[in-house]
């Protein structure tokens, strides 16, 4: 075991610019001969970065490693303003509390009933789509809205406002692509936003999941604070459509670049559920990792000793990428079967709107097959324009082309 004191001077993190969807290789250098290394990203203290695939599920997993401790501390990140609290800067049981309420929205069976009008909702933006003709931008005209209309059904949102949120919920992942000031506007404003549709829905009631949360705030047991309950709100509204739209566009790139794979699910749709499992391990969403968890014990890690209240963050894509676990790791095998990935992370904070966002991606690959199924590329590769300065990876655009329907 190495001791915190004999260890070098810690590397930049993350280690260079984001290259499209490719990972860094030094993450498989990493794996191999230090899995556990110093790190020091553009803010915060230092911190220790897991690489493979059983020490990263330790600290996601293992309650000797906290969230709730990175509140006052100066967390490593990669924004210049630190995290506020909420959910995730919780541990049980006050973080049990939270899900709890939120879960009932995201059971397996909730999600089934909103497949059809996913589904529906697909169709429609494809059929808008062919009427317009080729090509067109697949994030603006199909990734971004469909996402965006589901969990502003979920939640009871109007749809009309969803221009209002997409603007604002860019403070939620940007690290410097909004200067401070603008994040903290653009966050009051959502949280504003939603304080007033929780006001309405103490006028008149609703079965929405924001109608949920406010008969727990006022009758239930699980009572919620009323900053909890905006705070709540807003940090579903934003994430639970922003990471899926990134993706949908994500994944349909890499099936573009990867044709041999492509035609496999063009010629098996049944196996769109497998692909979806697999995408998510392979595309690394993040840019680096984060959210760092704080030891509350001196405990061995990768061989290195972690003292007591130093932070870790948890290389998710790395680990996805651990050849002990997955053959031919760097390989996108759609027919590999649903893995152990990591992909919607692992422990008290794996993504509860995981089945949510697996049922979305599920839905617009496969009517993308079906309604699509010569579409290609309408731009070079080399072309396209990747988003910058944000937490997560992905396509400010995807030009696509497809042959017109025969009349």
């Amino acid at each position: 075991m190495t001791d915190t004191r004999q260890v070098g001077a810690a590397r930049p993190y993350p280690f260079d610019q984001p290259d499209r969807l490719n990972l860094d290789p030094l993450y498989a250098q990493l794996r191999r001969q230090e899995p556990v290394a110093r790190v020091r990203l553009p803010f915060g203290e230092e911190a220790w970065l897991a690489t493979r695939y059983q020490d990263v599920k330790v600290v996601l997993g293992d309650p000797r490693f906290s969230r709730a401790l990175s509140v006052g501390r100066d967390e490593p990140r990669t924004s210049p303003q630190p995290a506020e609290g909420g959910i995730m800067s919780m541990d049980p049981p006050d973080h049990s509390r939270l899900r709890r309420l939120v879960a009932k929205a995201f059971t397996a069976r909730r999600v089934e009933q909103l497949r059809p009008v996913t589904a529906a909702i697909a169709d429609e933006l494809v059929d808008a789509m062919l009427a317009a003709g080729p090509p067109a931008d697949l994030v603006e005209n199909f990734s971004t809205p469909l996402p965006v209309r589901v969990i502003c059904r979920l939640l009871g949102v109007p749809t009309e406002d969803q221009h209002l949120f997409r603007t604002w919920s860019e403070s939620i992942v940007s690290t410097t692509s909004l200067p401070p000031e603008q994040i903290v506007e653009y966050l009051n404003s959502l949280r504003a936003y939603m304080a007033g549709l929780i006001a309405q829905r103490r006028e008149t009631p609703t079965d929405d999941l924001i109608g949920a949360m406010v008969r727990a705030r006022d009758e239930d047991n699980d009572r919620l604070t009323e900053q909890e309950m905006v705070d709540l709100a807003a940090g579903l509204l934003a994430a639970g459509h922003e990471t899926t739209v990134t993706q949908i566009s994500n994944f349909v790139y890499v099936l573009l670049t990867h044709p041999e794979q492509l035609a496999v699910l063009r010629a098996r749709p049944e196996l769109v559920p497998g692909a979806v499992e697999e995408l998510m391990r392979y595309v690394p969403l993040g840019v680096s990792a984060g959210f760092a968890r704080y030891a509350t014990e001196d405990l061995e890690l990768g061989g290195v000793l972690i003292r007591a209240g130093e932070p870790v963050i948890a290389a998710m894509a790395s680990a996805n990428r651990d050849a002990t676990v997955f053959d031919d790791p760097d390989r996108l095998d759609i027919t590999r079967g649903a893995g152990p990935h990591l992909g919607f992370g692992h422990g008290v904070h794996h993504c509860i709107g995981a089945q949510l966002a697996r049922m979305e991606l599920q839905v617009a690959l496969g009517t993308l097959l079906a309604r699509l199924p010569e579409l290609d590329l309408a731009a070079d590769e080399k072309e396209l324009e990747w988003k910058s300065g944000l937490l997560v990876r992905g396509l400010r655009a995807l030009p696509v082309t497809w042959c017109a329907p025969h009349r």
